[in-house]
């Protein structure tokens, strides 16, 4: 049987935007162009970033063999190094974990892309790629003769020469993988077995939809919605201000403790359904989004479940036990993601929601060895009041006395990453000191205090409840 490759586009698809850039960045360095821009370089670089390919980005690509007619090639084999310098953390996230997923399924891993070989092979090399189809400029004696070897790599080029590469290293088309956002790729996503679009242009989208295409977009996970370019936790943040929410007075603080970039595990305690609103609220101040790890009622809930997984958000089911949650977990804090998990599980019942110790289970604990991520504390307060467990819906409608609710964010758990239990216990700890005092005493609760910690489906006495033991804490 015939070895499958996996051909992946450049410009819009392992990076977010043009290499352009970066590449006539690396030939000024090395002196092969001067300091005067390429007349409307940077015109077309912005067009190329807002709407993909376009005909006069092609034609000066095309035009730049006879610019190079005389260049030094090693020279501009140097130059390539340097823009693979700039460019190699402009790959997206999760096209580095798609790389690894096709690398660890045997596959041959090639970029095909219309950009100049000598310049983009460096780059290539350094994410891990077996080979590179791109357009070859011709050499004689050390040095460019302005002419094109082969085909220009664009368009039904592109198709041609990847069909010409799988004919030479064995490689049946069909069972190829290819990625891109180009409506100018259309010959060879049509010609391979498995056609993905990443971040389409406008006639690309039109493209996918009719040819029924998986789309994705690599700079977030997997079903995560996009619409002009941001998805919808980034749509949402400029209106989640603390101000704006008339039902909840929230006081927001410690965002500064959360990292500004790469990944972070946000640990909080669990006291009500409005918890996840609460912590959005406060990474909304930091601008970032967040992955949730949710219980599988909540992604099999109708509407609400669609709003989890179009956020990127994370279904557990416990009762599986498996690691996927956490895999998938880990995946996103590779890509540089916060992810929000309770180690409580679920929000305490009866006389448990009173407890001043917080316990927990192991699950972020886990996640922090596994990645060597940070863990953020996050203590939540009041939220409760606003959304109690015996009310299907949170009372939106309070806005003569809306109560209080605090949201305290803490610097970074000291963990040793060797003791998923002490770990957990540490966890616990630095969100329990972030509450308030009365938090930390015992509160006998009354019957009414009681009934609010229960599911409304409960029909007995609340005085009478106990927690089943599957559901207890650190049970797990």
């Amino acid at each position: 049987m015939a070895r499958a490759a996996a051909f992946f586009d450049l410009d819009r698809t392992l990076l977010a935007g043009a290499s352009g850039p970066a590449i006539s960045r690396g030939l000024r360095a090395v002196g092969l162009l001067t300091e005067r821009h390429i007349p409307g370089e940077d015109l077309v670089f912005r067009l190329f970033n807002m709407v993909g390919e376009n005909r006069p980005a092609m034609m000066l690509t095309r035009q730049a063999a006879r610019m190079a007619q005389g260049w030094d090639a090693d020279r501009a084999r140097e130059a390539g190094e340097l823009a693979a310098d700039e460019l190699e953390s402009q790959v997206q996230p999760y096209a580095k974990l798609l790389i690894e997923q096709h690398k660890a399924e045997g596959r041959t891993l090639v970029v095909a892309t219309t950009s100049p070989d000598h310049l983009v092979r460096p780059l290539a090399e350094r994410l891990g790629f077996d080979d590179v189809v791109a357009t070859v400029y011709e050499e004689r004696g050390g040095t460019f003769t302005g002419r094109i070897v082969g085909e220009f790599v664009w368009g039904k080029g592109k198709y041609l020469a990847v069909r010409d590469w799988c004919a030479d290293h064995g490689v049946d088309l069909r069972e190829c993988w290819a990625y891109s956002d180009s409506y100018y790729d259309v010959p060879l996503l049509n010609a391979v077995g498995h056609p993905v679009v990443v971040n389409p242009d406008p006639r690309m989208r039109v493209q996918a939809v009719a040819r029924r295409w998986p789309t994705v977009h690599l700079d977030v996970p997997p079903g995560v919605v996009k619409l002009a370019g941001l998805e919808a936790q980034q749509v949402a943040m400029p209106l989640a201000r603390p101000e704006l929410l008339l039902y909840a007075k929230l006081d927001i603080s410690g965002t500064e403790h959360i990292p500004a970039e790469g990944p972070g595990i946000i640990c909080g305690n669990h006291r009500s359904y409005f918890d996840p609103l609460a912590i959005g609220y406060a990474l909304a101040q930091r601008g970032r989004p967040v992955r949730f790890l949710g219980k599988k009622e909540v992604f099999d809930a109708p509407v609400i479940g669609d709003l989890m997984r179009a956020a990127g958000g994370i279904r557990v089911d416990r009762g599986t036990g498996s690691d996927q949650p956490l895999e998938e977990a880990a995946q996103a804090l590779r890509a540089g993601e916060l992810v929000a998990i309770m180690p409580q599980g679920t929000i305490p019942r009866g006389r448990a929601f009173f407890d001043p110790e917080l316990k927990g289970r192991w699950g972020a604990a886990r996640l922090a060895a596994l990645t060597g991520a940070p863990v953020i504390p996050l203590g939540l307060w009041g939220t409760e009041q606003v959304w109690p467990r015996n009310s299907r819906l949170p009372n939106v409608l309070n806005f003569v006395n809306p109560p209080p609710v605090t949201v305290t964010i803490g610097p970074p758990v000291e963990l040793g990453r060797t003791d998923p239990d002490a770990d957990t216990k540490a966890i616990m700890a630095a969100i329990a000191a972030l509450l308030p005092p009365e938090a930390r005493e015992y509160h006998e609760p009354t019957r009414e205090e009681l009934a609010r910690t229960l599911p409304s489906s409960y029909k007995g006495d609340p005085e009478a409840y106990e927690e089943p033991a599957a559901r207890r804490p650190g049970s797990d």
